[in-house]
């Protein structure tokens, strides 16, 4: 039986960034996926300026290799079509400047953080490692997988909307009002708007409070997919691909957009775990993080960022395990604590953006305000594409009621 400190299942953004903030700790560590990097993840591959801004806080050097990069496109953000039709651009600002994020598939990106990882000699990866079981046994945490047996002091749930650490310790299930299933395709031949490459969000009615999206890729490709609530699709009976493909046929809009385009792949399904509703992310001896800890953007989908942070912040809480040798579940509070303390505002706004979309009169309404009041687009700009505002916003209903109609 091969013996670590720490155990992280998982080689994604949250489970690669909190290896990386580890790699000079002295922790003996071992950083497990079920794939082979590279390995595609079905997603709507947006990098966010929040996402770009958290890399030279995991290390300069992956910062520097994102700076030459190949495999990104740049965008200066958002498109929102409401269901009348209207829409409204969200530039991406960063302490009040202009910024651009980026769109670049998981399978290259999540491979940069993977390998960056995999470079530091204090981290074991294992590839192609499927785990089988988790097991808390006489002060330690035992994980088996198809091939061998690890023990550690620590584990840490990096794996996704299906988690197993999340299944077997956490006794998390899914719950569908707070649970986004979705679809992507790549296409060729659609080009972008303009020269601002923005990505574009599509509200149809029978589908809110979900939307279709197009994130533009390099060549006139894109990223295509469509999200929507699970408890949604089971209360409509809905098929999301006989849908996404249906207002891709029959959309005045897309219908334009997709004329020359073609797809360069078959549909990929995907379940997105948000983050409107509080959960257990930590007990006896584990921490959950990203998708595993339900740290999705419950308006936009956005998770990569919050999973980023969820691997800093975690790997900040294991040091502090290690120094005071204690990982009981009532010490580990304290990772709870400090991930909601960073992101629960966040996600209140969205929730509650996330509620006024399910309205299609109310959402076309606030967009068509938008394009007047220059205070309410503000304000949209802060809660979506500024992330640092949007932690410092504090929602007053009748002030932003008042807003409305300035």
């Amino acid at each position: 039986m091969e013996k670590f400190d720490l155990i992280i299942i998982g080689g994604g953004p949250a489970g690669s960034a909190c290896a990386i903030k580890l790699a000079n700790s002295g922790l003996r560590i071992a950083l497990i996926d079920k794939a082979t990097f590279p390995r595609d993840k079905v997603c709507g591959d947006g990098l966010s300026i929040d996402v770009i801004n958290q890399l030279p806080m995991l290390s300069k050097e992956l910062a520097d290799s994102f700076q030459s990069f190949p495999n990104k496109h740049y965008s200066n953000g958002l498109r929102l079509f409401s269901p009348d039709t209207t829409f409204l651009d969200i530039p991406f600002y960063y302490k009040k400047k202009k910024s651009c994020g980026y769109v670049s598939p998981r399978l290259h990106f999540d491979n940069l953080l993977f390998q960056h990882a995999k470079s530091y000699p204090g981290i074991k990866t294992f590839e192609n490692t499927s785990v089988t079981n988790v097991l808390l046994q006489d002060n330690r945490v035992v994980v088996e997988t198809a091939d061998a047996t690890m023990e550690a002091q620590m584990i840490l749930g990096a794996d996704g909307a299906h988690s197993i650490v999340a299944k077997k310790l956490a006794n998390q299930k899914i719950k569908k009002e707070h649970f986004c299933a979705g679809l992507r395709m790549y296409y060729e031949g659609i080009p972008a708007f303009d020269d601002n490459n923005y990505i574009e969000l599509y509200f149809f009615k029978d589908i809110l409070p979900g939307y279709v999206w197009i994130f533009p890729l390099e060549g006139n490709r894109a990223n295509v997919g469509i999200g929507v609530l699970s408890s949604e699709v089971s209360k409509k009976k809905m098929n999301i691909k006989e849908k996404l493909q249906h207002l891709i046929e029959t959309d005045p809009k897309l219908k334009e957009r997709f004329k020359n385009a073609k797809p360069l792949e078959t549909v990929k399904g995907f379940g997105l775990p948000l983050g409107s509703a509080k959960r257990k992310i930590s007990g006896e001896r584990y921490l959950l993080m990203g998708d595993a800890a339900a740290l999705i953007d419950p308006f936009s989908g956005e998770g990569i960022g919050n999973a980023i942070r969820s691997g800093r912040v975690a790997a900040e809480h294991v040091l502090q395990c290690f120094e005071q040798k204690n990982f009981s579940s009532s010490f580990n509070k304290a990772y709870d604590k400090e991930i909601y303390k960073r992101m629960w505002n966040e996600f209140k706004i969205s929730r509650t953006l996330q509620q006024i979309v399910r309205y299609p009169r109310a959402f076309s309404f606030v967009i068509r305000q938008a394009n007047r009041s220059k205070y309410l687009h503000q304000f949209l700009i802060d809660a979506i594409s500024d992330i640092e505002k949007k932690r410092k916003i504090l929602w007053k209903p009748m002030f932003y009621l008042r807003m409305l109609f300035k």
